[in-house]
């Protein structure tokens, strides 16, 4: 209420704290609650953040989508040293080749430099315009299939849309996950780029290479999408029932805080899927004589390592959560800044 930071508060604040402020405002609370496009943990398979029509008639929207794409590109970047040890792990760590932490980031420095923690980063970064473009667009599309009559999208379709639209986004940049996880992998010299890289794999694998763990991939968005909307609903209608009164406001702790621990809880719940997917992507990089399935996979990795081998790599993708939030918020409201949108 203390606008002028006088501690002391006047009619006038008084007055326009409950006039600006009012906890049923439902357009204050969508901006304030949105967290897709804000906060960037690496992954994108949560359903998109809604777009109210005021948005959608000023240039907010476009603006609000990319100040996230460059603060996902700034939180990447910042954290992509644990994004490879995770991949490092999850592909070439098992019972009895045990990666750890200290000796992985060795183990890299010393075969490519400094510069090799940075590996597979720039395709990850290059990815996300694309991938938010097509993901906010097909949300958009769905939504309508789904809701012909125009009313309010319930729950469970925004989920079904989000889904979809995810699955369609994941579709069209596929190729890049791929050549990312190539581009990680490889070692000193193997590739001059991402074009060479993606020459390589054309040539000596086909086309079908470009598409290597997709099915796993595809199955991942709905345990990933699903739990991240339902924790992220939760903790927020939660906070609502018992704060509303004094502001729409929950303030950056509480929204860092719920979009973290969803996250999380989607990453938590498709991990496995994501392994798997990973090293169906590096196969051909580890020389692999026979391609198994995803099933056959998954009962290869736990005969051998038991169930928590299919969590290989979870210690350094949880390392970067925080930072990853961190990074990708303050970069988000400085680019609001620069890019003028209204508060």
């Amino acid at each position: 209420m203390d606008i002028d930071g006088t501690m002391m508060v006047d009619w006038n604040e008084w007055r326009e704290h409950f006039l600006f402020y009012p906890g049923h405002n439902l357009e204050e609370i969508i901006r304030y609650w949105k967290h897709t496009s804000v906060l960037d943990i690496g992954d994108s398979l949560a359903i998109p953040d809604e777009f109210t029509e005021e948005e959608k008639r000023s240039d907010d929207w476009w603006k609000q989508l990319v100040a996230g794409a460059v603060a996902g590109s700034v939180s990447r970047t910042g954290t992509a040293p644990l994004d490879r040890m995770k991949v490092l792990m999850q592909v070439h760590s098992s019972k009895n080749n045990k990666i750890g932490l200290i000796g992985g980031f060795r183990q890299m420095v010393t075969e490519g430099g400094l510069s090799s923690l940075w590996r597979g980063n720039g395709i990850n970064v290059l990815k996300i315009a694309p991938e938010t473009a097509i993901k906010f667009m097909a949300y958009e599309q769905y939504k309508k299939l789904l809701s012909p009559d125009g009313k309010k999208t319930k729950t469970h379709k925004r989920f079904m849309a989000g889904s979809l639209a995810g699955a369609t986004a994941q579709t069209a940049i596929y190729p890049m996950e791929v050549l990312k996880t190539r581009l990680t992998l490889r070692k000193t010299g193997q590739y001059s780029g991402m074009f060479h890289c993606a020459k390589t794999i054309l040539k000596n694998e086909g086309v079908k290479a470009f598409y290597k763990g997709y099915v796993p991939n595809l199955l991942g968005i709905i345990p990933y999408a699903g739990i991240d909307l339902a924790v992220y609903e939760s903790l927020k209608n939660a906070w609502l029932s018992y704060h509303t009164k004094d502001s729409a406001n929950p303030g950056v702790l509480v929204l860092l805080g719920c979009g973290t621990i969803s996250s999380t809880c989607g990453q938590l719940a498709s991990y496995p899927l994501a392994l798997v997917r990973t090293r169906m992507q590096a196969q051909a990089s580890l020389n692999a004589s026979d391609q198994p399935s995803m099933s056959s996979l998954m009962k290869t990795i736990v005969a051998k390592d038991g169930f928590f081998g299919l969590y290989r790599g979870i210690l350094p993708n949880f390392m970067k959560v925080i930072p990853a939030v961190s990074i990708s918020y303050v970069v988000y409201e400085y680019m609001k800044t620069g890019l003028g949108i209204s508060k």
